[in-house]
């Protein structure tokens, strides 16, 4: 094991100050609080403020271009930098570190010892270090003894980007160098852009071992029935997956190889604005814990409340806890081959029905399609529902062409004969500001019909719009919801806004078309449908 003096030297950088390693998170919450970090709520969470950035800085994200990344990245989804410019980043990294007090975690992304990946991370401040410890998959004492780190991540907000001296856009950047295996995060206090750093890393090295990264959730029934969800922020992967009856193995990211599924986490990282104890009770109780992490949470300065439901500081306010305190999980973070793919959406147009069944190439477009809705009023100019394609469920993740990754889920859904669904956890009778979110109740109802097996069984139509199967009665479900066209006062209404959308679909599938077999060319979306629906 390296000695504390060494972490630095070993990077170039001659320092003094003191190096925390490995602290746990009762020295990380301790020295957070006494440095002025953040503040203590009821209960025991942590509660920090990330500044102006409450979110990912994705225009900010550089990946260097160079002999190693030339022909591996897709480069149309992710900006570049010159190795020249990295390297002078660096440089200035290198001097802003000198007599810094950091504090240091060696980690591991990745439960399955065959496929985890090992990883330094740098912070230099204790919530931040605190966060990652909470996030990843901490090593055994002699595991530690042994640890030698394959990348390095170094995040320091308090550093400032020279766009002009490194080539870059702001003062913010995330700069990823494959070949040197070193991320450079500067200019932002939001804790998720290491988190997703480390995402960034496991989806370009492990598709070389023929291994599908996913940003995801998994759970697992009492049987062995695993399930993957997929979906993007707002549509209900982390509220969905957090089943009592079913056991938690992450909520955001896995890894699915010929042995099975694999977590790369050791902890979450769930939204937190107007989170209801109600609907989602394991994760409300995360809120009262000690050591949780609360990003830009408004607080009672008095009472120490936590008030879940003011967005005055941020809409992406964020909670970082341990996995195991959520209370039903495996801890192992391993499972086999899923039975279900779930992927779900948010569709804030009203189309969708509640649930379908998609054939393996429906599964492919609507995959590479990663589709969700924003409503209208959460962000300035937007007045009307707003189509959302993040291909993969997580494009600014993915370094690879999509493709790479649609042929594998492709290939491990063909391998385990799973079954494939689409869920809208959005609108139904109408847009948003019309129609009304689709009840929770009812899509529990039929993710639980589609994971015990018994909605296999069920009599499907075909959906005259995007081709894929819609069951027509499931027990316990108002029929009328599994229509979509029928929940609409004006039914010509709804053909003319599931044609919007059959377009949108269309047009975004374009830039995949030369990249993807013929049977998923053919289970587009069908454009002229909305003259067989009116006839």
């Amino acid at each position: 094991m390296v000695s504390k003096s060494g972490i630095l030297s070993a990077l170039g950088v001659s320092s003094k100050a003191p190096i925390h390693h490995n602290w746990t998170e009762a020295l990380l919450y301790e020295e957070a609080v006494r440095r002025g970090e953040g503040e203590i709520a009821r209960g025991g969470p942590l509660v920090v403020k990330t500044g102006q950035h409450t979110g990912r800085s994705a225009k900010d994200k550089f990946t260097v271009r160079d002999a190693e990344t030339e022909d591996n990245v897709w480069w149309d989804n992710n900006a570049s930098v010159s190795p020249q410019h990295f390297d002078a980043i660096w440089a200035d990294f290198q001097k802003h570190l000198t007599d810094r007090e950091i504090f240091v975690q060696d980690l591991f992304g990745g439960a399955d010892p065959k496929h985890r990946l090992s990883v330094r991370i740098i912070n230099e401040l204790a919530w931040h270090n605190l966060f990652i410890r909470h996030l990843l998959r901490i090593p055994t004492a002699d595991e530690l003894e042994t640890f030698e780190p394959e990348f390095t991540i170094i995040n320091l907000p308090s550093f400032k980007a020279d766009p002009e001296r490194h080539g870059c856009r702001s003062e913010t950047v995330i700069a990823v160098n494959f070949a040197k295996k070193l991320i450079l995060i500067g200019g932002t206090s939001y804790a998720g852009e290491t988190k997703k750093s480390v995402f960034t890393l496991l989806n370009y090295l492990l598709p070389k071992k023929e291994i599908l990264p996913m940003h995801c959730s998994v759970n697992v029934g009492e049987d062995g029935n695993a399930a993957v969800f997929f979906g993007l922020s707002g549509t209900g992967k982390t509220t969905l997956s957090a089943d009592p009856n079913r056991k938690l193995i992450g909520d955001d990211e896995h890894g699915w190889s010929t042995d099975g599924l694999f977590n790369f986490e050791g902890g979450c990282y769930a939204k937190m604005i107007r989170l209801s104890e109600k609907a989602e009770p394991e994760i409300f109780a995360t809120t009262r814990k000690w050591g949780t992490v609360l990003e830009n949470v408004v607080m009672d300065p008095l009472t120490r409340e936590l008030d879940l439901d003011d967005d005055t500081l941020a809409e992406n306010s964020r909670g970082a806890y341990p996995i195991d305190y959520i209370p039903n999980i495996l801890e192992d973070g391993v499972c086999g081959d899923p039975n279900n793919i779930i992927m779900l959406t948010c569709d804030a147009f009203g189309v969708l029905p509640p649930i379908a069944k998609l054939s393996t190439p429906q599964a492919m477009y609507h995959f590479l399609s990663g589709y969700t809705a924003k409503v209208a009023g959460t962000e300035k100019g937007v007045t009307e529902p707003t189509a959302t394609f993040s291909t993969c469920f997580g494009a600014p993740f993915m370094p690879r062409h999509p493709s790479v990754y649609g042929e594998l889920l492709r290939t491990r859904t063909e391998a385990a004969g799973a079954s494939c669904w689409l869920v809208n956890t959005g609108w139904t009778g109408g847009a948003h500001g019309v129609g009304i979110r689709m009840p929770i109740e009812a899509t529990r109802r039929l993710l639980n019909a589609a994971l015990d097996g018994t909605l296999n069984d069920a009599e499907f139509r075909e959906d005259p719009h995007f081709g894929f199967m819609v069951p027509t009665e499931v027990p316990g479900v108002d029929t009328a919801i599994l229509d979509p066209r029928g929940t609409w006062v004006d039914q010509s209404a709804y053909d003319t806004q599931a044609q919007k959308l059959v377009r949108m679909f269309n047009k975004n599938f374009e830039k995949f078309a030369a990249h993807v077999s013929q049977d998923v060319l053919d289970a587009a979306p069908r454009a002229t449908a909305m003259k067989v629906a009116a006839e």
